[in-house]
């Protein structure tokens, strides 16, 4: 077989052959690109961490995101709470105000009358009263029960003790010196009670 039948081997032969220059030349490139890689890897762990670096002050900046939007919602939630006790209270301080009236008109409807005319101004303080009382309990405003209850701090204040008659009178209210008011599930005014000891 010669070399004529296999026309590869004898481009192998060609490329095989190098020439001198050809190796130098390959040899310089060869260091060349030593320091060009050395190069490209310092600038590779550069990039790196930066990279790196990029992704510390994303993870941050993603933290401080997150706290703030919980921030904004604990706020936005403490400001629906509020809103929502002012609006169901609203009434409170008109009905403190009323309470004292209120108070005034009881006493008069207590004088004794005995002419006609104050038969009828008495008569007109009892509508007046009356009227307040019916608009106080449909704006969930109520009295306290107090007379023969149990005495409860929560609702009732003590301003005197009297002696009991028996066991089944004993922490009992026996008298009220002064009604008290609720307001839905607060108290506006404890009703000021004699309690038997």
């Amino acid at each position: 077989m010669s070399k004529e039948e296999f026309p590869h081997e004898k481009d192998l032969d060609q490329k095989q052959k190098v020439t001198p220059d050809e190796a130098k030349e390959a040899e310089k490139k060869a260091k060349d690109t030593k320091p060009q890689e050395k190069q490209n890897d310092s600038q590779l762990e550069v990039l790196k961490a930066k990279v790196a670096e990029l992704a510390d002050a994303s993870k941050t900046l993603e933290d401080k995101y997150l706290r703030s939007e919980a921030e904004i919602q604990n706020m936005q939630a403490r400001y629906t709470k509020e809103r929502a006790q002012l609006i169901k209270y609203e009434s409170q301080s008109l009905a403190k105000d009323v309470l004292p009236a209120m108070d005034n008109l009881e006493r008069a409807l207590a004088v004794k009358a005995d002419d006609e005319a104050s038969k009828q101004l008495k008569k007109g303080v009892q509508m007046t009263l009356d009227s307040l009382v019916k608009a106080m309990k449909d704006h969930g405003i109520v009295e306290i029960e107090a007379e023969g209850q149990k005495f409860d701090p929560n609702v009732h204040q003590a301003v005197q003790t009297v002696a009991a008659k028996d066991d089944s009178q004993k922490d009992q209210v026996v008298q009220v010196l002064q009604k008290g008011y609720q307001y839905k599930d607060r108290t506006l005014r404890p009703a000021m009670v004699v309690v038997a000891q």
